[in-house]
């Protein structure tokens, strides 16, 4: 999933551009955008953490040989990154979030038109 979902920076289609290719990604058409946001912050809710902050938990949780490299823009970014380190992913967290490895919706618009 974009990393604007996973941050929960993007939360409605309204808040990009009309031409911006990801309104008519699969994952972001109909209910789908809400539906994949809503999951990543029913975790966040819980953990009392941010959505970005259950992102950085999750890929820590992947193992010592996985490392994140977040961007920080600002510094505020940067401690909620470093605050991420703090949260821990209960099973049932980490289950639910390898669910949305099959988030509603395909992964790409149909192609097959731009292939002929």
């Amino acid at each position: 999933m974009a990393v604007t979902v996973l941050t929960g920076t993007l939360r409605s289609l309204e808040q990009l551009e009309e031409n911006d290719f990801r309104r008519y990604q699969p994952r972001s058409v109909g209910d789908n955008l809400a539906a994949n946001v809503e999951q990543i912050d029913a975790v966040a809710a819980a953990q009392g953490c941010t959505p970005a902050q259950v992102a950085l938990a999750w890929v820590h949780a992947q193992g010592r040989d996985l490392a994140p490299i977040p961007g920080a823009k600002r510094r505020r970014y940067l401690e909620e990154n470093i605050g991420a380190l703090g949260v821990e992913l209960s099973d049932d967290d980490l289950a639910r979030l390898d669910d949305l490895g099959t988030a509603r919706g395909d992964r790409y618009a149909d192609m097959s038109p731009l292939n002929g």
